[in-house]
């Protein structure tokens, strides 16, 4: 096995596949709007149903709570949080599934709850890395610490200490609103065509309100799961396909020993693909490496489908750099996330670098001032990922209070 020192500047294309892009976070806590929908009182007097209860449409609802405006939130699946998802028995530390990390400055975490934005309460870690390395099924490829670590203090980056993502989303806004879901009620059809918009679901119940906020993921709206009547207009047809949802899925492997470094990326073809120490500076016992692949499904990237293929393949991809350990110390257990597959979300995350071209307002243009739309991908202010879909979420709440 060749190692080599590889250039930082080389390193960091494929590096962002674990952090995002990190010029766009960095950016992004200037971007934050002087008010949100926190700050403001509402009153109206019809019913409000939104659709999807992630984050967009978690934070929406908490506004309509706290000023005692009638709604429902119908989720299709048996859980809330959308792509936000932990596990507690993997390890001694809980377990991100979806969302994991803070492209931001952490006062973002108090802004997005309306309190001063220059420090906050949760419990963070500066995500800098100490080693990472390169492998393109030849070289194994190391990059310096010393340029590792210039990289990190220009482009700062954040994980949860003892906490998720979920959990934020959870103590902030579902408990306060997670009373008004109605599970497993997914929407086929939204009848916006009367006086009254009617949500038809797929058991064929109808649903019905004064306005309503859709929130479900853009690879929902892009493979038209929900049907809308009168259809949209050619121009948000074209704006919705046009946002690239990246597929993807992430594995997180529990070994009995440390055999590898922080990261190591892959030089592959089909997507953005790599592995990290999820367990970096968590002062945990447990080891806990993840692959994390965006841009290609499992079956697109190892030609496997079940669960057991994939964690086989991910083994026999790790026993070709460390020389069969990967195989001989994974303790079998595992937890896998195949986001791309999954039917109420059909991929992992919108990647704010390759859209930049989709239209913004045709996204977030109303249907008739009764049909609002919310997501990661609808925040005007360019927060990326989960401060993204909260603010999308206030923004769209506030136009659908104050547009008669």
């Amino acid at each position: 096995m060749k190692v080599r020192l590889k250039s930082i500047a080389i390193l960091l294309v494929s590096i962002t596949v674990f952090t995002g892009c990190f010029k766009w976070g960095s950016r992004a806590y200037d971007r934050f709007p002087e008010t949100i929908a926190l700050d403001k009182n509402y009153f109206y007097e019809g019913k409000v149903i939104i659709v999807g209860a992630g984050a967009s449409g978690l934070a929406a609802a908490r506004i309509l709570e706290r000023n005692n405006i009638n709604y429902e939130i119908l989720e299709a699946t048996d859980r809330y949080g959308g792509r936000l998802q932990k596990d507690t028995l993997l390890a001694d530390f809980p377990i991100d599934l979806g969302a994991e990390w803070i492209h931001n400055q952490p006062g973002i975490l108090n802004r997005l709850i309306g309190l001063p934005g220059d420090w906050t309460s949760e419990e963070l870690l500066p995500y800098s890395i100490d080693s990472a390395f390169s492998w393109d099924g030849i070289d194994y490829v190391q990059t310096e610490k010393e340029e590792l670590e210039a990289f990190f203090n220009f482009f700062p980056e954040y994980k949860f200490k003892s906490s998720t993502w979920f959990d934020y989303v959870d103590d902030n806004f579902a408990r306060h609103v997670k009373h008004k879901i109605r599970f497993n009620t997914p929407v086929s059809e939204i009848d916006y065509s009367s006086n009254k918009v009617i949500l038809t679901t797929k058991d064929g119940v109808e649903h019905v309100a004064d306005k309503v906020l859709v929130t479900v993921s853009i690879g929902v709206l892009k493979a038209d799961v929900i049907k809308f009547n009168p259809a949209l207009s050619n121009k948000k047809t074209r704006a919705i396909n046009r946002v690239e949802f990246l597929p993807g899925f992430k594995l997180a492997m529990k070994f009995s020993e440390k055999f590898y470094p922080d990261a190591i990326t892959f030089d592959t073809d089909i997507g953005d693909h790599g592995y990290y120490d999820m367990a970096f500076k968590k002062l945990s016992e447990d080891n806990i490496l993840t692959l994390l692949s965006t841009g290609a499904s499992p079956e697109e990237y190892f030609g496997v489908e079940t669960n057991e293929e994939i964690v086989s393949a991910a083994l026999i991809e790790l026993d070709e750099i460390f020389n069969g350990t990967a195989s001989s110390t994974f303790t079998g257990a595992y937890r896998l996330r195949d986001w791309g597959s999954e039917e109420y979300i059909l991929g992992t995350w919108t990647n704010a670098a390759l859209n930049k071209n989709f239209n913004l307002n045709a996204l977030n243009e109303s249907l008739d001032n009764r049909v609002y739309f919310a997501g990661e991908i609808n925040d005007a202010h360019r927060q990326m990922g989960v401060p993204g879909a909260i603010l999308s979420g206030y923004f769209a709440i506030n136009d659908l209070l104050m547009n008669e």
